[in-house]
């Protein structure tokens, strides 16, 4: 009787041994995940002024690895793993605050080091896996191309997009005064769209799009309430697109996540390629979506500088151009509330944080990459 006695004391002490080493074990780790957010913000400090070694060895090599092994695990799955994966995240953070009010058994020192540490963890893959790009050499330097343009050229430019877009409008329909109407499923868009990225011409954006993974987003209706067309998740490198929106946007949309998901990450820099690709490609509904999303921007730059020019430039265009550019507006006015402008504020700081210091302004600079591919083009 005294020998199991003793023998089970020696287990209990055994067992007391190893939980306080795997709880050692398990703070020293959060400690050392705590302490290294701080070293990665230094870090991406000092990379912010190296875009030429981003461009080399990440965006051109190791991205390209990454992605097409995230690419080779979500593809084949017919739904966003990307949507589930915020779910998951929004839980845990969920489930952290309600342990934080009702904590018993950690202390708040203890809690605050774990919140910091999974910060630090989520901060690290964010740019391992396609953070990184946000700090690459500008894309109008590797397109060898200027970013200042006078309101001559813009003109120039408009006018062009006017007299494509007003010329193809007439082949799509029987009237000039009727929409375009895209007799699309959501399907058959992507894989033309995935057909444009895989067949392109252009030599100078060195794209190169092997595995389709592009899917409709299971949160298309808060992102509608949020005025988001479509994201790219960082963790899984999925391609998602809000498939409420109207389908004349579908081919833009999905060519501007795509553009994201191939490493462009800049709001700007993602119009153009979707521009480019787009206005470029064989299918006259693609190229519509293409033009009249570039003559989007052109216009409304345009109004900045001459508001009256503007409105004659706009007044050339054929009444059912103007009814797809409705259709369009009349969609988000319909979710238009206080959590888009929300949204509008925190997604703007995003990208200043992620060297966009335009915000949600930066949106407007495609314009320059436009015009001067464009002027680039013509000699």
């Amino acid at each position: 009787m005294v020998k199991f006695d003793l023998r089970e004391e020696m287990q209990i002490s055994r067992l007391l041994k190893i939980n306080f080493k795997i709880e050692f074990l398990r703070n020293t780790n959060l400690k050392l995940l705590a302490i290294f957010f701080p070293i990665q913000l230094l870090f991406i400090f000092i990379l912010k002024r190296c875009p030429d070694l981003v461009e080399t060895y990440y965006s051109q090599s190791l991205f390209l690895y990454i992605s097409q092994f995230q690419h080779f695990l979500t593809s084949w799955i017919p739904f966003s793993i990307g949507d589930l994966f915020y779910s998951a995240l929004v839980l845990i953070i969920l489930g952290w605050l309600i342990k934080l009010i009702r904590r018993k058994t950690k202390s708040l020192k203890t809690m605050l080091l774990e919140a910091f540490a999974f910060v630090s963890l989520i901060y690290f893959l964010f740019h391992v896996f396609w953070g990184f790009n946000y700090y690459r050499l500008p894309l109008h330097e590797s397109l060898g191309i200027s970013t200042e343009y006078s309101k001559a050229d813009l003109l120039d430019y408009t006018c062009h997009l006017i007299q494509q877009t007003n010329t193809l409008h007439s082949q799509l329909v029987t009237e000039d005064s009727l929409k375009v109407d895209y007799d699309f499923t959501q399907k058959e868009v992507q894989n033309l769209v995935f057909q444009a990225y895989q067949n392109t011409s252009n030599t100078d954006l060195k794209i190169t799009y092997r595995i389709e993974n592009l899917k409709p987003s299971l949160f298309s209706l808060p992102l509608s309430y949020a005025g988001f067309s479509g994201y790219v998740n960082p963790f899984t490198n999925e391609a998602q697109y809000n498939y409420k929106i109207p389908t004349y946007k579908f081919p833009t949309t999905m060519a501007h996540e795509i553009g994201h998901q191939l490493g462009f990450s800049k709001e700007n820099e993602a119009n153009f390629i979707a521009s480019i690709i787009t206005m470029e490609d064989e299918n006259k509904f693609l190229r519509y979506s293409g033009l009249t999303f570039a003559l989007k921007y052109s216009l409304n730059d345009m109004y900045k500088k001459d508001p009256i020019l503007s409105e004659v430039l706009i007044s050339d265009l054929h009444p059912g151009v103007l009814k797809n550019y409705q259709e369009v507006q009349n969609f988000w006015e319909t979710y238009t509330g206080p959590v888009e402008l929300i949204m509008e504020k925190v997604y703007g700081n995003y990208l200043k944080v992620n060297n966009q210091p335009q915000g949600i302004e930066s949106y407007s600079y495609v314009v320059a990459l436009l015009v001067n591919y464009y002027q680039q083009q013509l000699h």
